[in-house]
C-alpha cells in the first residue's frame, strides 16, 4: 500500500521530449512483408550507406529543431521563475513534551516562491516547513545565494499554508496564474531544493485533479483539492512552485504518495486558486474567515440514490437537513434536495462541495442547481461567514 510523504525538508533537469518521438515512430510504423525482413534488418542495423548518410542527417537536423524549440521555451520558463524560487531552513519547536523542562528543536528544510501580495514581497510555503519556527529561527536562501529572514510569518492548518514577509533590494516575484484553468495532460514544470539540491527543476503533466481525502499525516488539514503531477517531487520540495508553460505559478508542491519516500511519479499539488484566497487573507487581516451554507449532507447518497433520482451518473450531494436563518435557508434550499452545481461548478461530493463553499468570498452571491422532485431549479445565495470555527 502506497504511504502518503509530504517532503520537506544544483543544477538545472529538464527532461526533453524525447519519448514523443520515438512513440510517433512506433505508432506510425508498418510491418514490412516477409521477404523483406532480412533485408530491412540489415539496413536497420547495419551500417549506414554513404548515399543515405545525408538524407539521415537532413532528417535528424528537422526533429533536433523542434526538440531544441521545446528546450528552449524550457529553459525561458526557468530563467523567468527561477529567480523567484528560494530554500527555507527553520528551527522548529517540537509539541512534543518538553525534556528537563527545555522544549526540543527540530531542523526542516523545504522550498518557497516569491510572490507579490498588494506591496508586499512574500514567499509562499507550507505550513508544516516552518509551522513552530520564530521568524529569527528561520533562514531564506534566495536563488542569487542571499540569506535573509522573514519579517512577518503567518500558518493556516486547514490548508497547509504558509507566508512569510520579507524585505530586501532586488527581489524578483513570479506570475500567478490560473489554476481553474488546468486540464488533464497539460505540461508544467516543479521547482524547488530536493535533497537541498537548490534550483532543481523536473518535468512532466497534470495527472489528476480534484484529489480529495488524502491520508498526509497532518493534523488539522481538512480543504483538500489537490492536482496530482507525475513531475518528480521529492523531500525538500514542500513549498516549491508548480509552474505552466506561460512561467506562471499554478500550484505549491505539498506531497507525495510513494513506498519509498522518494519521488515515484506521484506528487500533490495545493491549487494556487486555493493557495492565495487564504495568502492574501493572512497577509491583510491576519485571518482566514470562511463562508458556510448552513445544510446537513447525507452520507447515504450513492450511485443507487442517484439513479433514483434519474441522474445519469452519481454526482451532486444531498441535502439531509437545512438549519433556520442560515443562508441556506434564505435561498430556499430545502430538506431533500440534491445540490448539482455551485457557482457554476458540477459538485462531485460532499467534500467537494464544503471545499468551494469556504473556498468562496463572504458576502458573496452565488447560484446553486439543486434537483428538487427530478427537475433542476437555480437558486440565488448570499454567502455568510462561519462563526468560531
Amino acid at each position: 500500500m502506497a504511504r502518503y510523504f509530504c517532503p520537506s525538508p544544483v543544477r538545472f533537469v529538464v527532461p526533453a521530449f524525447l519519448l514523443l518521438v520515438a512513440l510517433s515512430a512506433v505508432l506510425g510504423g508498418t510491418l514490412a512483408p516477409a521477404q523483406s525482413v532480412f533485408e530491412t534488418a540489415i539496413e536497420r542495423h547495419g551500417p549506414v550507406r554513404p548515399d543515405r548518410r545525408q538524407e539521415l542527417l537532413r532528417q535528424l537536423q528537422a526533429h533536433a529543431a523542434v526538440l531544441q524549440a521545446q528546450s528552449d521555451a524550457a529553459k525561458l520558463i526557468v530563467k523567468l521563475v527561477g529567480p523567484a524560487v528560494v530554500h527555507i531552513d527553520a528551527d522548529v519547536t517540537d509539541q512534543t513534551v518538553p525534556i528537563h523542562g527545555r522544549r526540543r528543536f527540530r531542523e526542516e528544510a523545504g522550498s518557497g516562491v516569491i510572490v507579490r501580495i498588494g506591496d508586499a514581497f512574500c514567499v509562499l510555503t507550507n505550513r508544516h516547513v516552518v509551522n513552530g519556527a520564530a521568524p529569527d529561527k528561520i533562514k531564506i536562501t534566495l536563488a542569487d545565494g542571499r540569506p535573509i529572514q522573514p519579517k512577518q510569518v503567518w500558518t493556516e492548518m486547514q490548508t497547509d499554508v504558509g507566508v512569510l514577509r520579507i524585505e530586501a533590494p532586488d527581489l524578483v516575484a513570479a506570475d500567478v496564474g490560473d489554476s481553474d484553468a488546468l486540464e488533464i495532460g497539460d505540461f508544467v514544470f516543479a521547482m524547488g531544493s530536493p535533497f537541498g539540491l537548490s534550483h532543481s527543476v523536473t518535468f512532466g503533466i497534470i495527472s489528476a485533479k480534484g484529489r480529495r481525502e488524502l491520508e498526509l499525516g497532518h493534523s488539522g488539514l481538512e480543504f483538500q483539492d489537490f492536482l496530482q503531477t507525475d513531475a518528480a517531487i521529492n523531500p525538500g520540495n514542500s513549498g516549491g512552485p508548480l509552474v505552466n508553460l506561460q512561467g506562471q505559478v499554478i500550484g505549491i508542491n505539498t506531497a507525495i504518495a510513494s513506498n519509498s519516500g522518494g519521488s515515484e511519479g506521484i506528487g500533490f499539488t495545493i491549487p494556487i486558486r486555493m493557495f492565495m484566497f487564504t495568502a492574501r487573507q493572512l497577509v491583510e487581516t491576519g485571518k482566514v474567515r470562511r463562508a458556510y451554507l448552513g445544510v446537513s449532507l447525507s452520507p447515504d447518497f450513492d450511485a443507487a440514490a442517484a439513479a433514483a433520482a434519474g441522474l445519469p451518473r452519481p454526482f451532486g450531494t444531498l441535502v439531509s437537513d437545512v438549519i433556520d436563518g442560515t443562508p441556506a435557508a434564505q435561498a430556499g434550499i430545502r430538506k431533500g434536495d440534491i445540490i448539482l452545481q455551485f457557482d457554476g461548478v458540477v459538485v462531485e461530493d460532499d467534500t467537494h462541495l464544503i471545499n468551494a463553499v469556504k473556498l468562496t468570498e463572504i458576502d458573496r452571491q452565488v447560484a446553486v442547481v439543486v434537483l428538487r422532485d427530478r427537475q433542476p431549479l437555480t437558486l440565488q445565495l448570499r454567502l455568510a461567514e462561519l462563526a468560531d470555527e
